[in-house]
């Protein structure tokens, strides 16, 4: 006999409950057990569970149907009666009955709660004035924007500087509102970060243009005319403008409904229960954010509800052994564009047993701290600006690290070892912790399913599926297994190709193969991706001038662009481009900075001095690219290849021309070697620097090719990298003349091309090549007999140099790329001289829908929804087709998710989809 479940609350934690129920086919449904659970679920919210930890992508374009976590199928097929928007009142323990707030009453044989928490709104004056607002719910969000939008608001305030205030105030910032954060305690995220990480990610904050004001808190909402915020008077006597406040000061455990119905409820908040996540009344669990476990926390993370759920779930429908006794709450986020991580207990009593290990460097903003117990084992640990190291520290926790701390800490170079990967951790370590899944977990799901590949891990295992954090250490464990069990792990480029970007580049070079399609052919399966296409477009276009080939975009070459080349303009978050004109050495005229500003002023463009002394316009739409340029081409411009994988910029400092220390001009050779180098198509971005003196003002040694003058002419520097993982360059050779050092940097660049591989940067490439000790015999010795070879190569790119969008601009079948599509010029939809191969456009069907059309090598069209569901933005069309373990894909431009164009399903998160469409016949139109 079928018994019946209550449960109060449809959240995160409380569908995760009844998926955990149905795994263990404890639910009602075709073919369920006599004693499966019938289930009802009371919902204050009216809809159901979604990703409340991913509430802010709402504000970036995501619709709020997309965070949904509740299959509606999944309803259906185990007839759960979802109620929503009739939330619990009350809870008769003596005759099991609740009544909800529509007066209906709900019996149950077993009830668990999770109601979750309430945001807390502190007690002062104006606090619930028009422009106050929680940040929690869909709700809270949608009312933000409103009243953001209809009162023109400005500017705001966030009164919290822990994850969710840091989280709104990423929100407000999006919204376009100048923001502050007021923080009580005397740093950011106190619960977190120690002082240390604190200032760093303060400081990178600030950078971001929020201020932020720690140590002081809100004593009241000041108000004007009809009530509504004019700004937030602080304890300390200042005040701040604000036309928004926004509080998200912590959260309470909704406890209510269990104090009167007689449980016991923490002084503090939170349900009182078990290890098993049981009440005073073996009827009922709490679980989530409203319980207070058995070692007296309460835990406001999603990680440790799920645990909870699964402990219930085998309570209600299992041994009943399950406990709950404490949890992980190791978190790793990127808050307001800062990376932070916290693992263990980062805060374990430094003055007592334990040891310090920590690495600061403020001028990137990184922070890292390891604490050691008296034993050597891993207590705990804070990681702010690079938290790379996170999948390796955090599993490792009350654990002796293999190797000494500083190897996870300091940079590679300096640390002298890199630190152990997944293989060396215990087949107990938790791998990932929103899942609660051990190494030993994972390792046996490869065995057992002779799984390959990580979106099969993913499947089997849900690991990698929460927060993403551990999803490097999960490759890192599925390649160490793949090979101690043998099975040869794919050095190639993608599954389309066995060889690596090298061995494509000399295959292409050496046999002359002119295109995607003849490459495919003689080496290759399949359609291609998101990864090969662009990999073979850059090797087509740094090889153009030795195959005879034109502009980027010609012909079949377009088809395999990558968002930004497609456009030659870099695609922003919200769909538009950034126009970067090249200004070599940094150096400009009048005339030519007020061309600029007229550019920037009457588009609308946002601009921006950058660190390699130009000026970047961002903002503008696809389809006013060519105007834009046309002006500044006429004006002498030229692209400033910031797109493509290429030479960026050379920085410079004033040098001899003007500075008493310089001894070389700079300046000028800045702008030979920038004009020299210009579109070159290499493996990754490539930066340069020279300095007119060893004080080195242009940070040449911080640069892919760096070069400072001396007494006695140039030294050379290369492979210096920002980023993650910033290398110092090194020197290749010292007193160069200027001929000499043309010479050896032709030789470094292309030997460079012919030999990384994919989105490999030169400072991991030297170390992979055998370092400056290989370059110099190859690059100076000429022990490979390559160097006249690499000369030769670098001039006949120089000699067929032609500027990429003066070219464009020039072609009528290139500039119709750009045009705006709508109901009135919409293409022809289905016409073979409309649609490229592998190539997708933007065209309104006959229903006025908006929709990217793609066709297969084969000739099958395909039609889906132009807008990304991560993004929200209308750039589906402009996506790379491909296929994917023989499926029709396209990969959105935006961040590379892959969706099934049969299907629209998201094959690297099945919860999202794009709507299909009807394709057109061949040579109809789409108005």
């Amino acid at each position: 006999m079928a018994h019946t479940l209550l449960l109060i609350g449809h959240g995160m934690v409380g569908q995760h409950l009844l998926e955990a129920l149905a795994a263990r086919g404890a639910l009602a449904g075709p073919g369920a057990a006599a004693d499966a659970w019938e289930v009802t679920v009371l919902a204050e919210e009216p809809r159901p569970a979604y990703d409340r930890v991913h509430l802010s992508s709402v504000f970036t374009g995501t619709a709020a149907e997309e965070l949904s976590v509740c299959d509606p199928n999944f309803l259906t097929r185990h007839g759960i009666d979802l109620r929503l928007g009739d939330p619990a009142v009350r809870i008769d323990r003596a005759r099991r009955l609740v009544t909800t707030a529509s007066g209906a009453t709900v019996g149950y044989d077993a009830l668990v709660l999770a109601t979750g928490a309430a945001p807390f709104v502190p007690p002062i004056d104006g606090a619930h004035a028009p422009g106050c607002f929680t940040y929690r719910t869909l709700e809270d969000v949608e009312r933000l924007t409103a009243h953001t939008r209809e009162a023109k608001a400005r500017s705001g305030v966030v009164i919290g500087g822990g994850l969710l205030g840091l989280e709104a105030a990423g929100a407000l910032r999006t919204l376009g509102l100048g923001t502050h954060i007021v923080e009580f305690a005397p740093r950011l995220m106190p619960l977190q970060v120690d002082e240390g990480g604190a200032a760093a990610l303060h400081a990178t904050v600030e950078s971001m243009g929020v201020a932020v004001h720690t140590g002081v808190g809100a004593s009241a909402v000041d108000t004007g005319p009809g009530g509504v915020v004019r700004g937030l008077r602080l304890t300390d006597g200042r005040h701040l403008a604000a036309d928004v406040v926004v509080f998200s000061a912590g959260v309470r455990p909704r406890g209510r409904l269990a104090r009167e119905a007689g449980l016991a409820v923490g002084e503090r908040g939170g349900i009182v229960v078990d290890e098993h996540c049981r009440t005073a009344d073996p009827l009922i669990h709490a679980i989530g954010d409203c319980a207070r476990a058995a070692d007296g926390q309460v835990y406001g993370l999603v990680a440790p509800g799920y645990q909870m759920a699964e402990v219930v779930a085998d309570a209600l429908a299992g041994a009943g052994t399950a406990v709950f006794t404490g949890a992980d709450t190791s978190t790793k986020l990127k808050l307001l564009g800062a990376d932070v991580a916290s693992f263990g207990a980062p805060f374990a009593d430094e003055d007592g047993d334990a040891v310090c290990v920590a690495f600061s460097d403020s001028r990137a903003g990184v922070y890292k701290k390891l604490l050691l117990g008296p034993e050597g084992q891993l207590l705990g640990g804070v990681l702010v600006g690079d938290t790379e190291a996170y999948g390796s520290l955090q599993p490792q926790v009350d654990r002796v690290l293999p190797v000494p701390p500083e190897s996870y800490l300091l940079p590679a170079t300096a640390a002298g070892a890199q630190p152990p990967g997944a293989e060396a951790m215990p087949d107990g370590a938790v791998i990932c912790s929103c899942h609660n899944v051990t190494k030993g977990a994972v390792r046996a799901a490869i065995a057992e399913h002779g799984l390959t590949d990580l979106a099969g891990v993913k499947r089997c295992t849900k690991a990698g599926t929460g927060c993403g954090g551990c999803v490097g250490t999960l490759q890192t464990l599925l390649d160490a297994e793949l090979a101690a069990a043998g099975v040869a792990v794919r050095r190639g480029l993608c599954e389309h190709f066995a060889l690596t970007r090298a061995e494509i580049f000399e295959k292409i070079r050496t046999e002359r193969i002119r295109s995607f399609t003849e490459l495919l052919e003689r080496y290759g399966t399949g359609e291609g991706c998101a990864v090969c296409k662009p990999v073979v477009a850059n090797a087509l276009g740094s090889l153009a001038p030795e195959l005879g080939l034109g502009h980027i975009l010609d012909g079949e070459q377009a088809a395999l662009q990558d968002s930004n080349d497609l456009f030659l303009a870099n695609l922003q978050k919200d769909g538009t481009y950034s126009v970067v004109p090249r200004v070599p050495g940094g150096e400009i005229t009048p005339e030519k900075l007020m061309v600029i500003a007229e550019v920037a002023r009457d588009h609308g463009l946002y601009t921006k001095i950058t660190g390699g002394q130009r000026i970047d316009l961002f903002g503008a739409r696809k389809e006013d690219l060519p105007a834009i340029w046309r002006r500044l081409v006429d004006a002498g411009f030229e692209s400033g290849h910031a797109y493509g994988k290429s030479l960026r910029t050379v920085k410079s400092c004033v040098g001899a021309r003007f500075c008493r220390f310089g001894q070389g001009d700079s300046v000028q050779l800045a702008i030979d070697l920038e004009l020299r180098y210009r579109g070159l198509r290499t493996p990754h971005k490539v930066k340069g620097g020279v300095s007119g003196c060893l004080r080195e003002c242009a940070e040449a040694r911080g640069k892919d090719v760096g070069v400072i003058a001396t007494a006695g002419g140039w030294n050379l520097y290369v492979c210096g990298n920002g980023g993650t993982t910033p290398r110092h360059a090194d020197l290749l050779a010292s007193d160069l003349s200027a001929a000499e050092l043309f010479r050896l940097i032709d030789r470094f660049l292309m030997y460079y091309l012919r030999t990384a591989e994919r989105l490999e940067r030169t400072a991991p490439w030297w170390e992979r090549m055998g370092g400056t000790d290989h370059l110099k015999s190859v690059l100076i010795d000429d022990a490979l007999g390559l160097c006249d070879e690499l000369e030769a190569q670098m001039d006949r790119h120089v000699a067929a140099y032609r500027d990429e969008w003066r070219a464009v601009l020039a072609d009528p079948a290139a500039l119709a790329r750009f045009r705006r599509i709508g109901p009135d010029d919409a293409p022809q939809a289905g016409s073979p001289e409309f649609l490229e191969t592998g190539r997708g456009r933007p065209a309104v069907l006959p229903d006025g829908t908006e929709a990217a059309l793609f066709k297969d090598r084969d000739g099958t069209l395909y039609a889906v929804g132009n807008r990304d569901p991560f993004s929200g933005t209308d750039v589906i069309a402009d996506g790379i087709m491909g296929s994917r373990d023989g499926v029709p894909v396209v990969a959105s431009p935006m961040h590379k998710q892959e969706f099934d164009l049969r299907t629209g399903e998201c094959l690297d998160d099945p919860r999202v989809r794009l709507p299909v469409h009807e394709a057109p016949a061949a040579g109809g139109t789409g108005s």
